[in-house]
């Protein structure tokens, strides 16, 4: 399905590969331009350059503060205005409470949660002075469920909490135009999922939560994102939409 980005610059993180690359792709099929961001040059490189001329690459850690402030201005810069702001980048943490480090704990936090604050606050101002914009945060069912068997303690808790920071800035941006969604997908085919993908035990499991009975393809998460990030979503903010084959079901 394409989405109308006509004329619209969109900021993706994590926009390499898996989700973020088909979200990528389906910007520009829409007629848009992507200024996509990763950590991954190889791959983010090369993406860009199966699109065309108009979309670039940046190199960015979203957990680096300087680095996303300076990033994000010179993305301003090079395009004058931006539209849009994807953030897919994230890790996931599977291990339990028992296992789970302090360290790593800080590190998932600082990068699924702080990240997405800090590209938020980064483009907050344009957004403000230039009549608007549209972000869309990739959350997790694992936000919703306290996690499961590929994300658990620390994963989870990051995204309830990038959940609750979409609301809150749906909340703050709707008087300025902008918009804030979230999406929480569950098992996906994505480099992120290989370990379960190969572990046949734990791959039977999760499959059995998801009433349709398959893990979704990247593509069909790309769909709602690119949903949010679009006018199509002319008035729809805060909401934490699931693309998730039917796991969560909240009304």
């Amino acid at each position: 399905m394409r989405y109308d980005f006509d004329g619209k610059v969109v900021v993706v993180t994590g926009g390499a590969k898996g989700i973020g690359k088909e979200v990528v792709k389906g910007i520009h099929d829409g007629g848009g331009t992507v200024a996509l961001l990763d950590i991954d040059d190889e791959a983010g490189k090369k993406t860009v350059s199966e699109l065309g001329s108009k979309d670039k690459y940046y190199h960015m850690d979203q957990s680096n503060r300087d680095e996303v402030n300076k990033t994000i201005a010179q993305i301003i810069s090079d395009f004058k205005q931006v539209n849009g702001l994807i953030n897919v980048a994230g890790i996931i943490s599977a291990k339990s409470f028992d296992e789970l480090t302090p360290e790593e704990w800080d590190r998932t936090l600082k990068i699924n949660l702080t990240g997405p604050f800090n590209t938020v606050k980064a483009i907050w101002s344009h957004f403000k002075e230039n009549g608007g914009g549209r972000i869309v945060n990739v959350s997790s069912v694992a936000g919703k469920i306290g996690g499961g068997l590929l994300g658990t303690v620390a994963y989870a808790s990051s995204k309830a909490g990038l959940n609750g920071f979409t609301k809150a800035i749906a909340k703050e941006g709707g008087k300025f135009g902008i918009y804030a969604n979230a999406v929480c997908p569950s098992f996906t085919h994505t480099s992120m999922t290989t370990s379960l993908s190969e572990d046949p035990v734990k791959n039977k499991k999760v499959i059995g939560i998801i009433p349709l009975g398959r893990p979704a393809e990247p593509v069909e998460i790309a769909q709602m994102i690119l949903f949010f990030a679009s006018d199509a979503a002319s008035f729809i903010t805060g909401e934490i939409g699931d693309a998730d084959g039917g796991v969560v079901m909240d009304g």
